[in-house]
């Protein structure tokens, strides 16, 4: 007799949550140029839940049977046209099944439809998309015109089946327990016409060894019901191996598993750490920058085993600046009978932390020195990342500082080293000059810079929002200070000016030029906090600078967007005092217009320093008043 009345629950549809039936019909209706990578997600999910119950069955070993070793099976019918992936890990409940195959919670998954939206009706996704946020699962459906997932959670008397075709809604419903695994998944993919290909051994058996090789769970495939089945994946943990017994494919495989990303790994790093604290650590640098990077719930995402049983994937060894690394550590010194959360309290825990960190930036610098062309891609991928450790990462932050690469006024490639920086110091120059700000073109087009060309001082060029931060923090580089352009008396004077370059004004400013001083000053009034001449200036009219005490406008902005100011300080207004403009308002006669042009001076400077005038209306009527009388 059966264990389980199937008549006593009926199944109901269900339907899918609103992201899943989008994916889903991107996945049945969409063009991949490769459907191989279902094969790869099925596996990776069954290695998951084998890893699952090996942590569980420490705490409750009668959760596993004794002496059955974990092992992923691959079944393939071709009379029944199906395809199957069955595991004898954790498995799941009635409600497991519904929260993991009919709900999506990750935002990264909403980001993915997002980045599909523009080419879905095109009807072709760009496959290096595929398993990037968590979609795996349903990759299945490409190839399968009907899924059933048999599933009976480790400990459980009960087993269900999930069923669903992927055109909005499935079902669940118990089942006898005879066809579900004691413990563990069976996934039956029911091939749809054009996709029969993935039923011939050779296939499966090619996709498995390309994709799957490295996967720490041995894979037998069985070519049809009644045959014995054949080991086609080892389940070696590759991190264990010696680096001369891992090919750069192996490692190639294993990234794209372990990330879930179809490029290929900008650099690799293996190493067996000894002494004190004994580990083997397997990390990657992607190939491309993830579209969540910047995602403010992403965190750096490790692979934690202890003596190759999973803790946790997900554990915090790498700090958020380096978040972007991809990464598995297996420990032979971290206990096994804590909890995950007292596991990474441990100072165990914490040495490995400090170790992989510093391997990592090792690693980096290195490949700075020894091939700068690989080190700039990783850098223009995630260097305003690696930057944020600047700002939090006071023990490396000498490290990083000669890892940075930055854009000049000179070479905005942004291949600059703070070394070569250094090399290129001006006679009497004794700061590191830099220009905060959102855009490099607007960077380089900055008044503020003109009285450094002039004189052919670099100026560090910085575009990143965390650059307005670090900056505040540094003590400098190699005994020179970090100065911004816009921030104070430039004190530029000292340092020559360069063969051809405009002579710069007399000290001495005219009694016009001074009368418009004043002039200005009484016009703006509380708007600025001074009006004086410039030594930064040679070919503008005038800039707008914060004052010496004062913040960095750029940093000063973004703090009270945030609310951490009570409002912004006033700028200090600087005027070249030998343009044309300035001298000729020195000798003009007409209050009312010099009134207009001394605000359009200013709100031109506002414009220039990526603000907008305080008062839109006022200033086009200004502009419209001095343009008829330029016009006559």
């Amino acid at each position: 007799m059966s264990e389980v009345d199937n008549n006593a629950k009926v199944a109901t549809p269900r339907a899918f949550e609103a992201d899943v039936s989008r994916l889903l019909h991107l996945m049945v209706h969409s063009i991949y140029s490769d459907r191989d990578i279902f094969v790869r997600e099925l596996i990776s999910n069954a290695a998951d839940a084998c890893e699952k119950l090996r942590y569980e069955a420490l705490a409750n070993p009668a959760l596993k049977q004794e002496d059955s070793q974990f092992s992923i099976e691959i079944t393939a019918d071709k009379a029944a046209k199906t395809l199957q992936f069955a595991d004898n890990g954790i498995g799941m409940s009635e409600t497991e099944l519904a929260s993991a195959l009919g709900t999506i919670a990750s935002s990264g998954t909403k980001a993915f439809l997002d980045k599909l939206g523009a080419s879905e009706g095109e009807g072709k996704v760009a496959p290096e998309l595929i398993g990037q946020f968590g979609i795996g699962f349903y990759s299945a459906f490409m190839v399968a015109s009907r899924v059933e997932v048999f599933s009976r959670r480790a400990g459980e008397a009960g087993a269900h089946v999930w069923r669903s075709e992927g055109k909005g809604n499935y079902t669940i419903e118990p089942v006898d327990v005879a066809q579900a695994p004691v413990h563990g998944s069976r996934v039956v993919l029911h091939m749809s016409d054009e996709a029969l290909e993935y039923l011939e051994s050779y296939r499966i058996e090619g996709i498995v060894r390309e994709h799957s090789g490295a996967v720490a769970i041995p894979i037998d495939f069985i070519e049809e019901p009644g045959k014995e089945p054949r080991r086609i994946g080892e389940g070696v943990a590759l991190w264990a191996k010696p680096k001369s017994a891992v090919t750069e494919a192996e490692y190639k495989d294993f990234y794209q598993s372990l990330a879930g990303q179809f490029d290929e790994p900008a650099l690799t790093m293996h190493w067996h750490a000894e002494g004190r604290h004994e580990y083997h650590a397997l990390a990657f640098i992607p190939g491309s920058r993830p579209m969540d990077l910047f995602d403010p719930a992403r965190k750096s995402r490790a692979k934690l085993y202890v003596r190759r049983v999973l803790i946790t994937g997900d554990a915090h060894i790498l700090p958020g600046w380096l978040r972007f690394v991809r990464s598995v550590v297996d420990s032979s010194d971290l206990p096994l009978n804590v909890s995950r959360e007292m596991i990474q309290e441990s100072p165990v825990f914490g040495a490995i932390q400090k170790g992989v960190t510093n391997r990592v930036v090792q690693d980096l610098t290195k490949l700075a020195e020894t091939d700068a062309q690989a080190y700039g891609k990783i850098w223009d991928n995630f260097g305003a990342v690696i930057k944020e450790g600047l700002y939090e990462d006071y023990e490396r932050r000498d490290a990083l500082l000669k890892l940075a690469r930055f854009a000049t006024a000179s070479a905005p490639d942004g291949k600059t080293t703070l070394a070569e920086y250094i090399a290129g110091l001006k006679e009497n120059q004794t700061a590191i000059y830099y220009l905060v700000g959102e855009d490099i073109k607007r960077l380089a087009s900055s008044p503020q810079l003109e009285g450094f060309r002039a004189r052919g001082i670099e100026v560090l060029l910085l575009p990143d929002a965390v650059d307005a931060f670090w900056v505040q923090n540094a003590v400098g580089y190699e005994g020179k200070p970090f100065k911004s352009v816009t921030q104070g008396a430039a004190d530029i004077k000292s340092i020559p000016l360069k063969e051809g370059s405009e002579p710069e004004p007399a000290a001495e400013v005219s009694a016009a030029i001074a009368g418009l001083l004043t002039r200005m000053k009484q016009v703006l009034g509380d708007e600025v906090a001074d009006v004086r001449v410039s030594e930064r200036l040679s070919t503008s009219a005038a800039c707008l600078v914060a004052p010496e005490s004062g913040p960095d406008r750029r940093l000063e902005r973004m703090l009270a967007e945030h609310g951490q100011l009570g409002g912004i300080s006033k700028p200090v207004l600087e005027i070249n005092p030998g343009h044309a403009l300035m001298t000729k308002l020195g000798a003009a006669s007409d209050d009312a217009f010099v009134e207009d042009a001394i605000w359009l001076v200013y709100d031109e400077a506002r414009l220039m320093d990526g603000e907008r005038p305080n008062d839109a209306a006022a200033f086009a009527g200004r502009l419209a008043r001095v343009l008829t009388r330029a016009a006559g």
